[in-house]
């Protein structure tokens, strides 16, 4: 979380907007999708010159990498990502001016921008085995910018809304997707078929001529959709129910057979795991420490020294402006915070927020022995009218954070007892409950005669179904023992 409050701006409540609530913005989104890609522009007639492509992807690009929260600023990390860039650029055999960057995000993403603007995260290459796979991927999104796949996409305006698609999918809540602070003016589509047939036929061609497995490419493939099955499994839900982060890439099974097929008419090449092994010793998986963690039911931030826990049957998720965390029956709740002059007195700040609504009167509170306020109010969303509950709380040093309660209409006293536990679940952090928390990192480990997957796994503590995740990120399928690797990963603190 990051971000500061500067005077009056609009509080959004599911769509809303109220005058007078300062924005609290958090630093990043965590937006679950897969290799989605970005078109920005409408293009009649031949492609455009690449000079106007370039300008919009150099436009754009920084707006993307402040969307991810930043680039991961790993030396090794980025130099193994360039040197797969460099090698994939001469394959190519274009004047495209490549650009590759690694976004500090655990989503599982790709995205290709005009002009030749590659984006990773370094949530997505912890998914890989071995260079290949990251080669792959990178050549997937090389193709879409070949292949000028931006033009035909229209629109420069609502980028935020597809930004968002899937935080709504993986909450199972299109509100979620219109609050979660989506305040870029790109717009990201799902390709068609066709052009990811397209993009992947090039990524073949071009992970083989630059002396890549383009088998990696179908390989990768089938490890995202192992990985969707487990984030499925991880919410509770059947495979048939879960959230699919290959939805922006249609057709994903035909996907991965077609991309096999492709790779079994060329040769074979190379397949290096130890240069993608040494590249991702030590990165962090999950939450960065500067945006804080969710853990299990309990959103900690450390750095700022707060934490609040939501009630069992919620799913917590970090936003680009906001925390939410989507309940059962349509019960949504957003958290954020920053500094304002107006966050000395909770009553005052949240009256003067609400004057003019169709709010009731504002109530004073005192959580864990810091000041606040409630009030509860009405709004009309896309979706129809929803009730909401606001409870504020003031921090001192002129900060405030704000939960933004939301239930379908009529539903609030449904809902108003979780409503009123994760309020009061607000609290500062103790030096020793806050030093408690480090980041998850990733862990290389060579494999050695007579080592097992539970020896592995034993050291994965804290990770649901970790057997399942163990073998996703290092492609075991079940039953395969863990000398079928060299090297594996591990996810430890």
């Amino acid at each position: 979380m990051g971000g500061t409050i500067r005077g009056a701006a609009r509080f959004t409540v599911v769509g809303i907007t109220h005058q007078g609530m300062p924005a609290m913005p958090f630093r990043r989104n965590r937006i679950v999708s897969f290799l989605t890609a970005v078109s920005l522009l409408a293009w009649s007639g031949s492609a455009p010159a690449q000079s106007q492509e370039e300008a919009l992807g150099a436009q754009e690009h920084p707006k993307l990498v402040q969307q991810y929260g930043g680039e991961y600023r790993d030396p090794k990390l980025n130099a193994f990502v360039q040197s797969i860039g460099r090698r994939l650029a001469q394959a190519a055999g274009t004047n495209v001016p490549w650009s590759f960057t690694v976004l500090d995000s655990d989503v599982v993403n790709a995205f290709a921008l005009p002009g030749g603007y590659v984006h990773l995260t370094r949530g997505l290459m912890a998914l890989a085995k071995d260079e290949a796979e990251v080669a792959g991927v990178m050549a997937h999104e090389m193709g879409h910018v070949l292949e000028h796949h931006s033009s035909e996409r229209v629109n420069r305006s609502t980028l935020a809304g597809l930004l968002a698609m899937g935080v709504g999918a993986v909450l199972g809540s299109p509100e979620i997707a219109q609050v979660l602070g989506m305040g870029s003016n790109l717009y990201i589509a799902s390709y068609s078929r066709r052009q990811e047939t397209e993009a992947d036929e090039v990524g073949v061609r071009l992970l083989q001529a630059a002396g890549y497995d383009p088998m990696a490419m179908a390989t990768f493939l089938e490890t995202m959709n192992r990985y969707s099955q487990y984030e499925a499994l991880k919410s509770g839900k059947k495979k048939s129910e879960g959230f699919d982060m290959m939805a922006s890439h249609p057709q994903t099974e035909d996907r991965v057979q077609h991309a096999a097929d492709l790779a079994r008419k060329v040769p074979r090449g190379d397949r290096p795991v130890q240069p993608y092994m040494a590249a991702m010793e030590n990165t962090i998986w999950g939450d960065s420490p500067e945006n804080g963690f969710v853990r299990g039911n309990a959103f900690v931030h450390p750095a700022l020294g707060i934490g609040f826990t939501v009630p069992q049957g919620y799913s917590l998720l970090n936003g680009a402006e906001q925390v939410a965390a989507k309940g059962p029956n349509g019960a949504i709740m957003l958290f954020d915070g920053g500094r304002s002059p107006a966050a000395r007195d909770p009553v005052s700040f949240l009256a003067q927020a609400l004057q003019g609504g169709r709010a009731q009167a504002v109530q004073r509170l005192d959580i864990n022995g810091l000041p606040a306020a409630t009030a509860v109010t009405q709004a009309e969303t896309e979706q129809g009218q929803v009730d909401a509950r606001l409870v504020v709380v003031s921090v001192g040093n002129d900060t405030l954070y704000k939960f933004t309660f939301v239930a379908p209409s009529g539903s609030l006293q449904r809902h108003d007892a979780s409503f009123e536990q994760t309020a009061r679940s607000f609290h500062r952090l103790s030096q020793r409950e806050a030093a408690g928390y480090r980041p998850e990192r990733i862990r290389t480990q060579p494999v050695r005669p007579g080592d097992t997957v539970e020896g592995f796994v034993a050291r994965m503590q804290g990770q649901p179904y970790a057997e399942e995740l163990f073998r996703i990120i290092n492609d075991l399928p079940p039953g395969t023992p863990v000398q079928a690797r060299p090297v594996v990963k591990v996810i430890v603190q």
